[in-house]
């Protein structure tokens, strides 16, 4: 593991009964940098994703070998604390889901779960958050209203300042602009381009344009295998893959 990686994948393999889903995946993701994973549907973007916070765990048809490390720590190891390991992690999925509460509620129980009881306290690491996920001037005024009311673009803004409450390292994004307009999704790469100062970030995309803008390092992959890796000027202006240069280009079949 480098000194600068954050996570590193080794001979990761993920099976459903007799298919194939992950093959043979090795990944190094760099420490507070943006890492994006590409690749079109059905490659394997989301199951990778789910490995790194042991998601997989939920589905009993799976079957999981190899290895990630955080920190040199082995997260697929059975003994590992699987709460723990998620509040190392924020989540960000494709659609936002707010809990049935208010603005305010949705950040105070994400505090409340890491064991935060103080009013104050809550009260300042709430304003805290959600200036970082860039809706507190949205919101100021609004704290009591239900989450429900805001735009699909602030809730997953607000989904964003919730998961940064439980004070991860790394955030984990699931194609998380997928469902919003041009402005709202403007919002959340600008706030991902501030945030990577602290987290480690790792964000699945189809949207080269996206990728382009806000990834450090870039991880192509097809039919469950990593083709090819590298920063963003190596994998868009320099790429070594046939199968890297066609997906890029357009002309993928």
């Amino acid at each position: 593991m480098s000194d600068n990686a954050k996570i590193s994948i080794r001979d990761l393999n993920v099976y459903a009964g007799k298919s194939q889903i992950l093959k043979d995946v090795n990944i190094e993701i760099p420490k507070n940098k943006i890492t994006v994973i590409l690749g079109p549907s059905g490659c394997g973007k989301t199951t990778l994703l789910k490995c790194l916070n042991r998601l997989t765990d939920l589905y009993p048809e799976l079957r999981v070998t190899g290895e990630i490390m955080i920190d040199d720590n082995n997260i697929l190891q059975a003994r590992e604390d699987i709460y723990k390991l998620r509040q190392q992690m924020g989540l960000l999925s494709q659609r936002p889901y707010p809990l049935p509460m208010t603005i305010y509620n949705n950040i105070a129980y994400a505090l409340k779960l890491r064991g935060i009881k103080k009013r104050r306290e809550i009260q300042k690491l709430a304003l805290h958050y959600l200036q970082q996920a860039s809706l507190w001037d949205e919101v100021r005024t609004r704290l009591r209203e239900p989450a429900s009311r805001l735009s699909i673009g602030q809730q997953q803004r607000l989904c964003l300042a919730r998961g940064l409450a439980v004070n991860p390292e790394i955030i984990l994004a699931d194609e998380p602009t997928s469902a919003l307009d041009p402005i709202s999704s403007q919002f959340i790469e600008e706030t991902f381009l501030k945030l990577k100062n602290e987290y480690t970030i790792v964000l699945v995309t189809h949207v080269l344009r996206q990728a382009k803008r806000i990834a450090d390092n870039v991880v192509f992959m097809y039919l469950g295998e990593v083709i090819e890796q590298g920063s963003v000027e190596e994998v868009f202006g320099n790429p070594r893959m046939e199968k890297t240069k066609q997906y890029l280009g357009g002309t993928f079949n």
